[in-house]
């Protein structure tokens, strides 16, 4: 007989909070990770007194009350809200689009100034059906916003030039005509105090775990002890690739520690221009105000190409991938015995 309700395979806050809801209405589970320790890609581990997202920043928010009351009940949050920058070329910009950044770009002041020059860009290119994401994005927010704050940022990211990808990927560009800038619009945002891990713990306490397991390597023998199989990692994979590969683009993380209080201000600045290989740099302290530490930690964030040994952090959102992405989406309605989730 099984000796689990459930195996659950991924330790990050879906299988967590999954097992915690499940081991409260009396289910036996097991938790497994093939990493060496628990949260996924929302690990926090401390550094020099500072917890390090090491998996690139992780900023909670939600306008859901129910989800923000639920997640509260595991973590004190702090008042953090989102207000990256964007640098490029050594000009520095406020993100998401706003009357802050317009008036770096244009000098203009008013909303109307600003929709006025954002409009005469639009008008000029003359672009009614974008073939492409270069020609989507300069029909949202003209050519100056495109080339100095899109165009460099998203081939990095994609792996490739803007007039190879499809125009869907961008439906909307954020722009604000007013001088907000907090990246989200939600109601409920902050950073968990003390980090991450510190709430997976406490949705874990008394369940069963093993770490550094790979659900493939030990796959016959897992599948016999439970009854259900809780799934968070590439549905083509769990399927072994029957329908064809998902693209993915993955991402290389280089921390350093620094002899330096503060580094650069604030905790997320976006690198727009194209040759800088880097996306992102995070300087981890700013998540929580802390200036009182005499050093600082920095991650620079890489998107590199995927394979099959890499970690999948970004699906490739193309045609291709999304007719394979629904086979497989099909066809996991008929197994009655797996749950997906991310």
């Amino acid at each position: 007989m099984p000796k689990y309700d459930y195996l659950i395979v991924g330790a990050g806050l879906f299988g967590s909070i999954f097992a915690y809801e499940a081991n409260k209405k009396g289910k036996k589970c097991l938790v497994i990770d093939k990493r060496n320790h628990i949260a996924g890609n929302i690990y926090t581990e401390n550094l020099e007194g500072i917890n390090v997202h090491k998996y690139g920043a992780h900023i909670f928010h939600t306008s859901n009350k129910e989800v923000w009351e639920y997640i509260n009940k595991f973590a004190e949050f702090n008042r953090y809200t989102n207000a990256p920058i964007a640098i490029y070329k050594d000009e520095l910009y406020n993100m998401p689009f706003n009357m802050n950044t317009f008036n770096k770009l244009w000098g203009v002041i008013t909303p109307e100034e600003a929709k006025r020059k954002i409009d005469e860009e639009i008008s000029k290119a003359n672009i009614v059906e974008p073939k492409n994401l270069e020609e989507q994005a300069i029909s949202l927010v003209g050519k100056t916003i495109y080339e100095k704050l899109v165009k460099g940022y998203t081939e990095k990211q994609w792996g490739q030039k803007a007039t190879e990808l499809p125009s869907f990927i961008i439906k909307r560009l954020p722009v604000r005509f007013n001088y907000d800038n907090n990246y989200f619009n939600d109601i409920y945002q902050g950073i968990p105090i003390g980090g991450y891990t510190k709430i997976v713990e406490k949705l874990l306490s008394g369940i069963d775990i093993k770490l550094n397991m790979d659900f493939f390597d030990n796959r016959k023998q897992l599948e016999s002890i439970a009854n259900k199989i809780v799934f968070t990692g590439m549905i083509d994979k769990f399927y072994d690739y029957k329908f064809g590969e998902l693209q993915y683009r993955s991402l290389e993380f280089k921390t350093d520690i620094l002899n330096n209080k503060n580094y650069q201000g604030n905790a997320v600045i976006n690198y727009t221009e194209y040759e800088i290989p880097y996306t992102r740099i995070i300087e981890h302290k700013h998540f929580e105000f802390d200036q009182t530490t005499p050093k600082t930690v920095i991650t620079k964030e890489y998107p590199i190409t995927w394979t099959k040994e890499k970690e999948p952090y970004y699906p490739i959102n193309n045609a291709k991938n999304n007719q394979i992405y629904e086979k497989y989406k099909e066809y996991s309605k008929k197994d009655e015995n797996i749950i997906f989730g991310r």
